[in-house]
């Protein structure tokens, strides 16, 4: 039994040695290349890639051929020789074609310059959608953090209270305390221990959270690296200014930038409705020739005597006589006919529109009213920003003020509780006095950590839209 108790602890010493530890870069580079929201944006940024190429084409030539291969049954007109036809004909035909839109009011151009905003603005959507989701994932990284100092502050709080748990069940065995103050000391030990247990199914919760967001199939064993963060950088901070932050947002944040390019894309499609107004005048031409098996050319002929034809005008006993001939024909060949039979033409063909039932009316109206609703989204988007960024920078201020303030507040219940506890142990407190203090204790320590977070977390924003990746 010691021998497989010794094996086992090895190959779960090993298990646990082989396991990734992630780092908050390596989770936020995980979620860029395998989430699966971000997969679709940029999906969504190569379909409107392609629209952009489709409509870069669209000023090309279009060029089709064809060919037909047919027989015809019963009494017909033959197209290429103009005869009537009564038994089977076979005919090919073979055309090429090409069209070209000379003018069509600008639609070709307005329709490939918003193309091309529109996939600029496709491609910042799925950047933006990536930095949203590296956001999220430093917010969670950070509570799983926060989670697990409280697990090590009920800890070691609770560790304390174990020790004047056995020290006072000594001291009541040997008649010292009173049995209240035994109880009374075990009744904070108990709380206490529920409270590590909440901290401790907090911190699952919160491990549960981020490797959910990390889309990962198997998030047993999933564990992450704790950076030392045991003092607050605040040096870049306490030199920020709110309205730089913003201004160097309102250039950079792929969200706005898309917002703005959508105001172009608005005012394109108003081009684009109005070419519905103009003329429009495209080049056409084709090429072709074809075969009937009706086409019969002659090949020779035989003279069977002569035919009476007529009579001279001096005598009507004076007949005019010609030969009388029997032709031979054959189907003219295939390659004869195609060359023969080549047919061509070009031309230009102009469509002035006159009345399409309000249709380009409503489309002008249309596009007018997305270029001011676009507009307003735009706005609404800086607006939105300059508040995010400002409440996120009057966050980080109330934070860092928390945190000095509870830090201070901290060291000096600490002092107290010291003081306190050697009090307790020479029996000059009860166990009331003792559990307050270390209730006060306990209460300072979880809002230090509380603001200590909230700093961290609401810089790392600040940082995020000043451009800089988020790292701890």
């Amino acid at each position: 039994m010691k021998r497989l108790l010794l094996i086992f602890l090895l190959l779960s010493a090993i298990a646990v040695e082989g396991q990734t530890v992630w780092t908050l870069e390596s989770c936020i580079q995980y979620a860029r290349e395998n989430n699966l929201t971000i997969r679709l944006q940029k999906l969504n940024s190569e379909l409107a890639k392609l629209s952009l190429t489709r409509d870069k084409a669209a000023f090309l030539p279009g060029v089709s051929a064809g060919a037909t291969h047919t027989y015809n049954y019963g009494r017909t007109v033959d197209m290429y020789t103009n005869e009537f036809a009564t038994d089977r004909v076979r005919s090919n035909n073979f055309y090429i074609g090409a069209n070209v839109t000379i003018f069509n009011g600008f639609n070709l151009v307005n329709s490939y310059k918003k193309s091309q905003l529109e996939a600029e603005a496709a491609m910042l959507d799925a950047q933006q959608t990536s930095d949203d989701i590296s956001l999220s994932i430093a917010t969670a990284y950070l509570q799983v953090l926060y989670a697990m100092e409280l697990v090590n502050n009920a800890e070691s709080q609770l560790e304390i209270t174990q020790l004047q748990v056995d020290k006072n069940r000594k001291m009541y065995a040997a008649g010292s305390v009173s049995q209240g103050a035994l109880l009374t000391i075990e009744a904070q030990a108990a709380s206490e221990e529920s409270q590590l247990v909440s901290a401790e199914n907090q911190l699952e919760m919160s491990i549960l959270t981020l490797a959910q967001m990390l889309d990962l199939k198997d998030v047993s064993g999933f564990q992450i690296a704790v950076p030392d963060i045991s003092t607050l950088d605040t040096s870049s901070f306490l030199l920020m200014n709110p309205a730089d932050v913003y201004a160097f947002a309102e250039k950079n944040q792929p969200g706005l930038l898309a917002s703005q390019y959508r105001v172009q894309i608005a005012e394109r499609n108003l081009g684009v409705a109005r070419a519905g107004r103009y003329p429009q005048l495209s080049l056409n031409a084709s090429l072709g020739t074809g075969y009937s098996g009706a086409s019969r050319r002659m090949t020779g002929y035989n003279v069977n005597g002569v035919d009476t034809i007529g009579f001279t005008s001096e005598s009507l006993t004076e007949y005019v006589m010609m030969p009388s001939l029997d032709y031979t024909y054959e189907t003219t060949p295939f390659q004869d006919q195609i060359n023969d039979n080549i047919n061509k033409s070009v031309g230009l063909q102009l469509t002035i529109p006159i009345f399409s039932r309000l249709n380009t009316t409503l489309a002008v109206r249309q596009a007018k009213i997305s270029i001011e609703s676009a507009t307003i989204n735009f706005e609404q988007e800086k607006l939105n920003l300059q508040k995010t960024i400002q409440q996120a920078y009057a966050d980080a201020s109330g934070a860092y003020r928390k945190y000095a303030a509870t830090k201070k507040q901290v060291a000096a219940l600490e002092e107290s509780f010291s003081y306190m506890d050697q009090r307790f142990n020479v029996g000059l407190a009860t166990p009331i006095d003792y559990s307050d203090a270390k209730n006060k204790l306990a209460t300072a320590k979880s809002e230090m950590l509380q603001s200590k977070y909230e700093f961290i977390f609401r810089t790392k924003i600040l940082d995020y839209y000043l451009g800089k990746e988020i790292r701890l």
